[in-house]
């Protein structure tokens, strides 16, 4: 077993240079911090979050606002959930190294904790889906950034059921020192109008933690959304959406759009 899960998608989805990123989490927060959020809002803590995972100049603002609601938090321990793009699989395997790389540092695993999660959910280990994956990597610069003494755990789920996805995110909700972040992108390559009109049934299934009305939702880690939903109903979660937006902000293209949200769950 490596001792380190390197970096992949480093310089192609994130900055692989450390000052170039705080750079771009500077630019994020500037205009983060020009925003007008009454103080009931930014009081909130939440236990778990959705983000999404393009390319930073892409996602990285609007999974960032997710990550500054986050930064209070007192978790011990934050466990990334994504899909997996590359390798198909049955099950969820866990990230089983000693520390993950990130341009700014390395972070440390808490693999005593997954040995525990894995026996007892049966979460397996694919190295090869581990390798390239970008669904979970394009978190890590954000937990180094701003938590970078704490601890994570990387799960990549490929084919599970939402029921056996939505036990374990109960589970780690249960305890206290964890935070769960949920990795999804929304609905891929229709134009802008079609785009935003299917989005609105993953907007709405999470804000309103409408189970069904995430039937028509188009997202790669609908899983991951739709487990995070019920394990939040089950917990009597409280969500919130933050950010939603689409690659024509950036690139100006509205003929083939991709989706991106962030939304939180708190107590």
């Amino acid at each position: 077993m490596e001792a380190v899960r390197k970096m992949a998608v480093a310089g192609t989805f994130y900055p692989a240079s450390c000052q170039k990123l705080k750079s771009m989490f500077q630019t994020f927060n500037k205009k983060f911090d020009r925003l007008e959020i009454s103080p009931k809002i930014r009081k909130i803590i939440p236990k778990a979050v959705i983000v999404p995972h393009a390319g930073y100049i892409y996602s990285g603002y609007t999974a960032n606002f997710a990550y500054r609601f986050l930064a209070p938090e007192k978790a011990r321990r934050f466990i990334v959930i994504g899909p997996s793009h590359h390798v198909y699989f049955k099950g969820i395997s866990g990230s089983f190294f000693e520390h993950f790389q990130t341009p700014c540092g390395n972070l440390d695993i808490d693999t005593p904790y997954l040995f525990a999660l894995a026996k007892h959910f049966n979460i397996g280990f694919i190295p090869q889906a581990h390798a390239k994956e970008h669904s979970t990597e394009v978190q890590m610069p954000f937990l180094q950034h701003y938590f970078p003494e704490r601890k994570v755990i990387e799960l990549i789920y490929g084919d599970v059921p939402v029921k056996s996805l939505m036990n374990i995110i109960t589970a780690l909700l249960h305890d206290k020192d964890n935070a769960v972040i949920i990795s999804s992108d929304l609905s891929h390559f229709h134009p802008l109008k079609e785009a935003e009109a299917i989005d609105r049934n993953c907007l709405l299934g999470v804000q309103n933690l409408d189970y069904n009305r995430l039937q028509k939702c188009e997202a790669c880690g609908e899983t991951g959304i739709k487990a995070m939903v019920l394990a939040a109903k089950t917990l009597k979660l409280h969500s919130k959406l933050l950010d939603y937006r689409t690659s024509a902000a950036e690139t100006g293209d509205t003929h083939s759009v991709v989706g991106y949200m962030s939304a939180m769950f708190y107590a």
